[in-house]
């Protein structure tokens, strides 16, 4: 599943830098950035492939983030005195589309950095990078033979007391156990790489707890809401409403493969979370697959892509968006700003998955 994924959103992956830059210095910004912009999304896209489809799908978007990034600098280097590299574009709201400068502070047009500025030492700049390297190296080991096997062993599996659900044919129905790989899963990992980055970067144990306990804080509801959807899913699967669900779509017929993307949009972007949308209807997407004859794994891989499409709209990351770039209470102008583009590459992401559910593409399925 995760290698089918890996082979449809790198070709949405190729436009987006292009489209960020459109949308916040128009066709302006296009004609003078393009190339570091295309150069991000190749780059961009098959990190995404080959980590996906070769290496350890817990590093896709990080290993792909950082090879963009990787990708622009050194196209700064080659071209220093580039436009682009130059002038730091507007990003207002209510500046026009076309890349007319803000004149509301921020930037002199000079570029990022004020001019009194001490650069950073490379010492500060390893210790930027030094988190980012340190979760790659904990996820790579992870997954090396001897090591990952020995880090699944650790587990705590044991039935839940007081549910007694049965399979169609009596049996006893194993969502009544739970099973937590301790050392193998990705939030303990992540738990890990966190703990080595606080000793390198020299925080205290005091703070890092404080951070720690501050970001949850933050996150709360965030935290609920995924549980809650979680929980639904579970009861959804237990009961066979997402069977009698699947079944029922499943009449749609060759025409579900174009229109499978839409469920996992939809579900994002009301609850912001591609874990809550393949929760709910990952089940349904693979029964109704195998209803009408197509393929489980693109369904289901299609549920998940098209969630990403659903992330820019979800009112979560609107407004964390908008905190993050000081634009308090302009969400809506955000959400604005990038529907048409969702449900664009929405329209695309269908159209591919149509076509890989078909001969003419089936060669792209792993």
């Amino acid at each position: 599943m995760s290698s089918t994924v890996g082979r449809q959103t790198p070709l949405l992956a190729l436009f987006v830098p292009l489209v960020l830059v459109f949308i916040v210095d128009g066709r302006r910004g296009l004609r003078e950035a393009w190339v570091p912009a295309l150069g991000c999304g190749v780059v961009f896209a098959l990190g995404q492939f080959l980590t996906s489809n070769f290496f350890s799908v817990e590093l896709t978007d990080i290993v792909a983030s950082l090879a963009g990034a990787v990708t622009v600098f050194a196209l700064a280097r080659v071209q220093p005195n580039a436009v682009w590299a130059a002038r730091k574009p507007a990003l207002t709201t209510g500046g026009s589309s076309t890349g007319t400068p803000s004149t509301g502070g921020g930037s002199t047009g000079d570029g990022d950095r004020d001019p009194e500025e001490t650069p950073d030492s490379p010492a500060e700049i390893r210790k930027a990078y030094a988190p980012y390297a340190i979760i790659i190296v904990v996820f790579a080991l992870a997954q090396l033979p001897g090591i990952k096997d020995l880090l699944a062993s650790v587990k705590i599996a044991f039935a839940w007391p007081g549910l007694d659900v049965l399979t169609p044919d009596g049996a006893r129905d194993k969502v009544n156990d739970f099973s937590f790989a301790v050392l193998s899963t990705a939030g303990t990992l992540m738990v890990v790489a966190a703990v080595i980055v606080a000793v390198v970067l020299g925080v205290g144990a005091r703070r890092t707890i404080t951070t720690w306990t501050t970001t949850v804080g933050e996150l709360k509801w965030a935290i609920l809401t995924v549980a809650s959807v979680l929980a639904l899913a579970y009861v959804m699967n237990a009961s066979g409403q997402t069977t009698s669900i699947g079944l029922f779509v499943a009449g749609a017929g060759a025409a579900l493969a174009f229109l499978s993307p839409v469920l996992g949009w939809f579900a994002v972007a009301v609850t912001g979370s591609d874990t809550s949308a393949n929760a709910l209807f990952g089940s349904l997407q693979v029964t109704a697959a195998q209803g009408a004859g197509l393929p489980p794994e693109l369904l289901a891989s299609a549920n998940s892509s098209g969630g990403v499409l659903g992330k820019m709209l979800s009112p979560q990351n609107l407004t964390i968006a908008a905190a993050a770039v000081k634009l308090d209470g302009q969400e809506g102008t955000l959400l604005r700003k990038v529907i048409g583009w969702s449900l664009g590459m929405l329209l695309i992401l269908s159209t591919l998955i149509a076509l890989q559910a078909s001969p003419v593409l089936s060669w792209m399925l792993p």
